[in-house]
């Protein structure tokens, strides 16, 4: 890749006078087809998944903030939400699959990894409401995994069923 004369100094200027960083680099990985009855071969899954597509992330993000001068401050992964792909695990199932996800997001060197997330402003499904029970030994044991719940959407409106569950989680 080339640089015009121009493009260097805007952003040798961006860097210096405005201190231009990148907060985030996300890459985005599709958890579809790994379900698996049993939890650990979903989450053994899981890992391998985001590793295989992972493995490149860091490197590349490395190269290209060293090649343009600009800091990255965080690698992230965000994948499938795992309520979506993952409905037919109860809630220990889904411990063991934030497990493989922290575990993938250590082995590729990213700083977080989102996805451990259930979309419920429609309404609750098995799978949503093993993912919210799931919810504290599973980010409370992570060390790299994000979770979300979304309770509410302009078109669906408020779901204050997951709201009164989600206070109680």
């Amino acid at each position: 890749m080339s640089w015009t004369t121009s493009e260097i100094i805007e952003t040798l200027r961006m860097t210096e006078v405005e201190h231009l960083d990148i907060r985030t680099v996300t890459m985005g990985i599709s958890l579809r087809g790994l379900t698996a009855d049993d939890p650990k071969t979903a989450a053994q899954r899981v890992y391998d998944r985001v590793c295989q597509r992972a493995e490149r992330l860091l490197p590349t993000v490395d190269s290209l903030s060293n090649q343009l001068g600009i800091p990255v401050a965080n690698k992230r992964i965000s994948v499938t939400p795992v309520a979506v792909v993952f409905d037919n695990l109860d809630r220990s199932g889904l411990v063991e699959i934030s497990r493989s996800l922290d575990k993938a997001a250590e082995s590729v060197g990213v700083d977080f990894i989102a996805g451990f997330s259930a979309l419920v402003d429609k309404g609750c499904t098995v799978g949503d409401d093993s993912l919210m029970a799931a919810i504290p030994e599973a980010i409370g044991g992570a060390q790299r995994v994000c979770g979300s719940v979304n309770v509410a959407s302009s078109r669906a409106g408020i779901n204050l069923d997951a709201i009164a569950t989600m206070s109680r989680v």
